[in-house]
């Protein structure tokens, strides 16, 4: 049994047990979240929501929150002498998959 969810403008496909890194959300650890933005439920056949499965919901409990690697972005225009260089860090909150029901 899988499911596809929406969280921060991105999509997830998750099951139960799963671990997957989410935006900062501000929460304690060992908090439990309800997601309803269910975009589609596989549980035997697939049920595709227009835009979200009605009734559907995955529960997930909060590990910790943290930042991730930094990512450099290196701007630079040849034979111009120009070059910007920046970095960028993102906050996340890591939850793990504990039931999704349809």
């Amino acid at each position: 049994m899988y499911a596809i969810i929406k969280n921060g403008g991105k999509q997830y496909k998750v099951q139960e047990g799963d671990i997957l890194l989410l935006d900062k959300m501000s929460l304690e650890p060992k908090a439990t979240i309800e997601i309803t933005e269910v975009l589609a439920v596989n549980a035997g056949e697939l049920k595709v929501g227009a835009p979200y499965v009605d009734g559907a919901k995955v529960t997930a409990e909060v590990i910790n929150e943290g930042r991730d690697r930094k990512v450099v972005i290196f701007k630079k225009r040849r034979r111009k002498d120009s070059k910007v260089k920046r970095g960028f860090r993102r906050d996340f909150t890591r939850v793990r998959i504990t039931s999704i029901a349809a």
